[in-house]
């Protein structure tokens, strides 16, 4: 499940796309993950784990209750080793410099609000304390069976992550490299009796009981998980008895009436300074720019790519773009045939300006391997394809239209974004 939270990535979830599969033992060993448990204190004892919310491939990120603040956070450990450690520190200056640069903790990116060493059996663990947030928006789209949460909602959310990117951009000068819709989390959840703020869940201050009689110390949070457990299976026997035969609604949209949709951008681990670029190939698979994929240099724009097929996915449910390698070709040159059959022919220009420009194209502009393209607009997608009604359909792609220029000086910035009629 590590994909979820792409190179390294976690989750602030209260529940966490990683609850379905763990991260396995295999990473628990010297230079890998702290074998954290339910009532662990950390900080001196300032911070409690409660549960484990989710895990990366650097990382495992829990529930902790602040006993100074009396408040739920989230807690950050990342793997010992030399590199991960590194990683922590070069997160910690970035989100530091967003919390020192919004004092009132409007501009809808994740809050740090501490950052300490923990020593363990496996080594010294850089640990991060954010504030706690709900589900992701990779969670809501799948919590609506993936049918997509309607554009009123679209447009709320989307204004919520241009808010944090041109506090990003124009602010601060970070360029996130990773917008996705697991790392843009809603401050609230989805299902409240998850919520620990709003389920009045009674933090584990007290790791170990003993026990009277002299037998084996038993530890508390071990009771409570056994207690859920027969509780969760008790419900899940009754929900079989009650559900009978009503496995025709499972792909039913489901009523998203009264969850708040505001938002902040998360997972900073593999963002960086405009000015001080770290590596070469950014962004997740199915949200990399064409200027990534070919070579030639990214900016700013190539977090605006990301965020438009991210708004068509939460729209329709749906990838925009979901390349993989076909017969005599690569995933990137699918990607980039992809991207011409929605967009148009990429101009010749900007098709031959990257490293890797001669393995995808001739000297033409055009595709070397795959020749036969379909043209299939936007527009066209999402009313033939999605249902969308003809205004609906020319007003989104109106608006994600020219964040999808293949040319990256040519797409508009965030600020640019929230102006569009489309969202007012």
């Amino acid at each position: 499940m590590a994909s979820l939270f792409g190179n390294g990535g976690y989750s602030f979830s209260s529940g966490s796309e990683g609850e379905d599969e763990d991260e396995g033992t295999e990473g628990y060993r010297k230079g890998g993950y702290h074998a954290a448990r339910p009532g662990d204190r950390f900080a001196g004892g300032r911070f409690v784990a409660q549960r484990k919310l989710g895990w990366g491939n650097f990382s495992t990120v829990w529930l902790a209750y602040d006993t100074l603040e009396s408040r739920f956070v989230a807690l950050k450990i990342q793997k010992s080793a030399r590199d991960y450690a590194h990683a922590a520190r070069h997160e910690i200056e970035l989100l530091s410099a967003a919390a020192k640069a919004d004092p009132t903790n409007s501009k809808c990116v994740v809050r740090l609000l501490d950052h300490f060493k923990h020593t363990g059996p496996n080594g010294q663990h850089v640990c991060l304390v954010t504030e706690f947030l709900g589900d992701s928006l990779l969670r809501l789209i799948r919590y609506n069976r993936n049918k997509g949460i309607g554009l009123s909602r679209v447009k709320e959310i989307c204004r919520s992550v241009l808010v944090g990117l041109d506090y990003l951009h124009n602010e601060l000068g970070i360029i996130h490299t990773d917008l996705k819709p697991e790392n843009v989390l809603l401050v609230s959840t989805i299902n409240p009796a998850k919520d620990p703020v709003r389920s009045g869940f009674t933090p584990i201050l007290d790791r170990l009981v003993g026990n009277q009689y002299g037998g084996a110390v038993i530890s508390f949070s071990e009771k409570m998980l056994k207690m859920r457990a027969r509780r969760a299976v008790a419900k899940i026997s009754q929900r079989r008895v009650s559900l009978g035969g009503v496995a025709a609604e499972v792909d039913k949209e489901r009523n998203l009436d009264g969850i708040s949709l505001k938002c902040k951008i998360v997972d900073f681990g593999n963002a960086c300074w405009a000015d001080q670029q770290l590596a070469g190939e950014i962004q997740t698979r199915q949200y990399r720019a064409p200027e990534v994929i070919i070579g030639s240099g990214y900016s700013y724009s190539a977090d605006m790519w990301s965020f438009a097929c991210m708004a068509f996915e939460l729209a329709t449910g749906e990838l925009l773009f979901a390349p993989k390698c076909c017969q005599g070709c690569s995933e990137d040159e699918d990607h980039l045939a992809q991207m011409m059959e929605t967009l148009g022919k990429m101009p010749r220009k900007m098709a031959t300006s990257g490293t890797r420009s001669k393995d995808y194209f001739d000297r033409y502009g055009d595709l070397k391997r795959i020749k036969r393209l379909k043209f299939w607009p936007v527009d066209r997608i999402l009313v033939e394809r999605f249902d969308f009604t003809e205004p609906d359909a020319k007003g989104f792609t109106d608006f994600l239209q020219p964040i999808l220029d293949f040319t990256p000086e040519n797409r508009p910035s965030a600020m640019q974004c929230l102006k569009h009629p489309w969202l007012n």
